[in-house]
């Protein structure tokens, strides 16, 4: 097997596929308002040619360049590429205004690599253990974990926690759509024959991500970036002591990206933060962080892209995707027939592994192209965006029909653009109305299992003992924010109105 792997990832064709992903996705990462969800949804259709082995690779290269391209701008313009550079702009832009942006990008760029090799080798290890656990689950233990994935995205959501139940509800209603699992009756098709088969998928990940992305961007007329001041980047910046220096930092980092990035939903967006925050609380000089104090660089960037490692993880052995980006994966499969679950790992084990074969082989691709062509930079973020979107808007449409060859699709996805402006405008995140769309037919079709296997209703799902340690687990998440709310309005002598007042204004 090992030999056949080796054989279908080494191939040329294959290669090259996993360089020009690489070259994409950081492209994607690096310029603003785009992101590595962005370009894996924009290439989805071009899989469809593609054996299942390459289009895991091309995809996997596009994921771990898009991760690796944000810290880019983050540190050259003081623009994020992706929401896991956020905290990367509080150190890094700083250091390039000090004429230190060789040392910061080359920081960032060995945490980055490293993060994501060792985060995959992980994956590697953790994977097939928990998919044999995860095969034994019956029907009710897949629906309360499906549930429970849910509910973790909603309560960690952007805004109010009820906005995050909309959103996660809008996205199960409209996985309602098209024939029911087990007796194939047809629901909220309105007599349209191409409803018959469900709303494509193509369709929703294409409007939610990338246009509603793009077009964002042109009605806020934000299009243009800044200058990129090149004078500072020569050279190498940094030695191996300087990074051995910092080792314990990047333990800490890491480990907080691979747990967070395990967690469904939040991914390198939250992990960078919260690293950053860790980094700054336990440092000898925390004055120092925000100035261009090259700690924050490691922590965010080590933390951002072991979460990469950490959302493989519940993808692959579960079914379950960590993040924006996994989803899209996940969808790459649905594309190629193959479905995602605890069976994976037993049904496809050469595509798993040549998987994760590729993930390792990219992220080395992407050190030596970002370490070696970072004074190329500059010229990546001068790409005029006018020509940039109108290209990429030609892509969604001829990918969206050249995947079902109907009008329709193409009128599905711009539907689902509108409903992506309209989730922003209710402050309401995309991502569990994903989660909720991708999970809504498995969580429906186990919840109608577990009711037919057996003469004692729900019962079961909350007296096996797996099924009912992981519903305690979800509601104990939806109804924490509260407890916590009046915890400490009560510690602070305010009433809770005040307190979640103040949470939403840190939020924003």
């Amino acid at each position: 097997m090992i030999g056949q792997i080796l054989a279908s990832l080494f191939a040329p064709g294959t290669l090259g596929l996993i360089f020009i992903g690489v070259v994409l996705g950081i492209i994607f990462g690096a310029i603003p308002g785009l992101s590595a969800s962005t370009g894996i949804a924009l290439m989805l259709p071009l899989t469809f040619v593609l054996s299942p082995t390459s289009a895991l690779a091309f995809l996997g290269g596009l994921f771990v360049g898009g991760y690796s391209g944000g810290l880019i701008s983050a540190i050259l313009i003081g623009v994020p590429g992706t929401p896991a550079s956020v905290a990367t702009v509080y150190d890094g832009y700083p250091l390039t205004r000090k004429g230190q942006a060789t040392r910061a990008l080359s920081v960032g760029i060995i945490c980055s690599a490293l993060s994501t090799f060792l985060s995959v080798l992980v994956a590697m290890l953790f994977c097939p253990p928990l998919a044999r656990i995860a095969v034994n689950f019956g029907p009710w233990e897949q629906f309360s974990l499906c549930f429970t994935a849910i509910i973790l995205v909603v309560t960690i959501s952007k805004g109010n926690m009820f906005n995050g139940l909309i959103s996660a509800f809008l996205g199960m209603l409209f996985a309602t759509v098209g024939s029911a699992p087990l007796d194939g009756a047809m629901r909220f098709t309105f007599g349209n024959y191409s409803l018959y088969g469900g709303i494509n998928v193509l369709a929703v990940m294409m409007g939610i991500f990338a246009m509603t992305s793009l077009v964002g961007n042109f009605a806020r007329d934000d299009m243009d970036c800044p200058e990129v001041d090149t004078k500072g980047i020569k050279g190498f910046g940094v030695t191996l002591a300087d990074m051995a220096k910092h080792a314990v930092l990047y333990l800490k980092s890491f480990f907080i990206g691979l747990w967070i990035g395990f967690l469904p939903g939040m991914g390198g967006g939250l992990s960078n933060i919260v690293a950053y925050v860790q980094a700054k609380s336990s440092s000898k000089t925390p004055e120092e962080f925000g100035k261009g104090c090259i700690e924050g660089v490691i922590a965010s960037e080590s933390a951002n892209n072991a979460s990469v490692g950490g959302a493989i993880i519940p993808m692959i052995a579960l079914g379950i995707p960590g993040d924006a980006c996994t989803a899209m994966l996940l969808s790459g499969l649905m594309i190629q027939g193959i479905e995602a679950g605890p069976l994976l790992m037993t049904n496809s084990k050469a595509l798993v592994y040549a998987f994760f074969l590729s993930l390792l082989l990219s992220t080395v691709i992407t050190f030596l192209l970002q370490f070696f062509g970072m004074r190329s930079f500059p010229y990546i973020l001068r790409i005029p965006t006018h020509y940039l979107y109108a290209a990429i808007f030609a892509i969604c449409y001829i990918g969206v029909y050249s995947n079902s060859m109907s009008l329709f699709t193409c009128l599905l996805m711009i539907g689902f653009c509108v409903i992506g402006f309209i989730l922003a405008m209710g402050d309401m995140s995309s991502a569990p109305f994903i989660l909720g769309f991708i999970l809504g037919p498995m969580l429906e079709t186990n919840l109608r299992k577990g009711l037919t296997y057996t003469t004692q209703g729900f019962l079961p799902f909350i007296t096996r003992p797996v099924s009912g340690v992981l519903l305690l687990v979800a509601v104990c998440s939806l109804f924490w924010p509260f407890i916590r709310d009046r915890r400490a309005a009560k510690k602070a002598g305010k009433t809770v109105a005040e307190v979640q007042m103040e949470d939403a204004k840190n939020n924003d």
